[in-house]
């Protein structure tokens, strides 16, 4: 059987598809989520599905989705077309969430088989892509490959610029974080969104 790197793109995401490769990990049955074409200019490096978006079956279709798209001065026909935003979560599958018991809050993080397996041969066929947005610290930790906070990592912006982004995660649960962090919106945000319009113009 050929490896991942082995494949094309359109071979791998057949693959992606039937991917069992943590099921025994995960909280439901597999179901990989991602989005692929090998003409899209901007990459969107994430965290894992959550909950609503295994039930639903599409990444970001929720309020964290609503606020990345505004951020990126995009609208939903744009973000969800794969010819212009590819989309590949650290982990393809919902996690879980972590119990009471473990006594922390929010998602599990994404296993690592699914990166390990996956990641380096699907990013090969991704040719075209000239801007990638980490979001979130697992993203940012394996492509970045230094040991950094998203703070620091979102204050040093222009160190990436302008072929790599981080961004903090869109979700609700971040409002406070960007509430201490004004200049995000005032000085990132603009530049981000003018080079979207670029490039997909």
């Amino acid at each position: 059987m050929p490896t991942p790197s082995q494949l094309s793109l359109t071979q791998l995401i057949a693959q992606i598809n039937r991917c069992q490769l943590c099921h025994e990990q995960l909280p439901l049955a597999t179901k990989p989520i991602v989005q692929l074409h090998s003409h899209a200019k901007i990459l969107i490096a994430g965290q894992a599905p959550g909950r609503k978006t295994h039930d639903i079956g599409r990444p970001f279709d929720d309020a964290s989705g609503k606020r990345l798209r505004d951020w990126l001065g995009v609208t939903e026909g744009q973000f969800y077309n794969p010819q212009l935003f590819a989309i590949l979560p650290m982990g393809f599958c919902y996690p879980g969430t972590y119990s009471a018991e473990q006594n922390k809050r929010g998602d599990k993080p994404p296993l690592k088989q699914c990166a390990d397996h996956w990641r380096q041969a699907v990013l090969a066929q991704l040719t075209q892509v000239e801007l990638t947005l980490l979001v979130g610290k697992y993203a940012i930790d394996w492509h970045l490959q230094q040991p950094t906070t998203v703070t620091e990592s979102v204050q040093q912006w222009q160190q990436f610029w302008p072929d790599t982004l981080v961004l903090p995660h869109p979700s609700p649960r971040n409002n406070i974080w960007l509430k201490r962090h004004p200049e995000f919106a005032l000085q990132v945000l603009p530049q981000l969104k003018t080079r979207v319009k670029d490039l997909l113009s």
